[in-house]
């Protein structure tokens, strides 16, 4: 005997409605990937890996290749999105490199300023633009246009910042483990322990700690007012089938 029928009978949408591709929202991130590698690429090739890699900078950036690789495919394919909290997660912290760079390393009255004797000619110069300018902004238009709202808590704000606090502790054992007077030994002036010692260290990862948490509560308050890119009232396309029950 078939059951009523019901568009409601327990079959999930995806099983019946084919994939929407996305290409246009595909290549864009593709370019964003593009972006991030050649920025991490050319400051590998110039300068140290060891110590390329320990920047908060390249970090964030090697992240953004990877997970906006990832969206690029799905959205390629028409696969679900990857979750609120990862994409989100990665928007704060590439947001975090393009603020601390423009707002505070590049900024000679913040006190922690990296002009001084630094190299911006050439392929440097367009490394920083694409790490610190190009990647942050593209990320951020990516998820204020392309991504669905609506997925992120409050919760998801403190579970953000375990990255950057393990990044301290990275940067304070690398640190504590380098020989005096080595290269980059602290990869930031505010982290420096020679020049601030440990407890001004410690303030000033107290003050960027909170500023981030601040950053990472706008994000999730943001993610409920930013609009839909599907637009208002979208959901799963209409097949014309109604679903039915399995025959028992």
């Amino acid at each position: 005997m078939i059951a009523p029928t019901s568009s409601s009978a327990g079959v999930p949408a995806e099983a019946v409605v084919p994939p929407v591709r996305r290409p246009f929202v595909a290549a864009f991130r593709a370019l964003l990937v593009l972006a991030a590698v050649t920025g991490v690429v050319i400051d590998l090739v110039t300068g140290s890996p060891p110590r390329v890699l320990s920047y908060f900078t390249v970090q964030s950036n090697v992240l953004v290749a990877v997970v906006l690789g990832l969206s690029a495919r799905r959205a390629w394919e028409g696969r679900p999105a990857l979750p609120p909290r990862v994409t989100g997660g990665t928007l704060l912290f590439i947001s975090i490199t393009g603020l601390v760079y423009h707002f505070v390393l590049a900024n000679d009255a913040s006190g922690f300023a990296m002009t001084e004797g630094t190299d911006l000619s050439g392929w440097h110069s367009l490394s920083n633009q694409l790490l610190h300018t190009v990647t942050p902004i593209g990320v951020a238009l990516d998820w204020l246009l392309l991504t669905r709202p609506g997925g992120l808590r409050p919760r998801d704000a403190g579970l953000w910042l375990l990255y950057p606090l393990a990044y301290l502790g990275f940067a304070l054992t690398r640190g504590a483990i380098m020989s005096p007077g080595s290269i980059a030994r602290y990869p930031y002036p505010f982290l420096d322990v020679d020049l601030h010692g440990y407890a001004g260290v410690l303030g000033n990862a107290v003050i960027f700690g909170l500023a981030f948490y601040a950053l990472a509560l706008l994000l999730v308050g943001l993610d409920r007012i930013r609009p839909d890119p599907r637009g208002p009232g979208s959901g799963p396309p209409k097949t014309g089938f109604r679903l039915r029950a399995p025959v028992r």
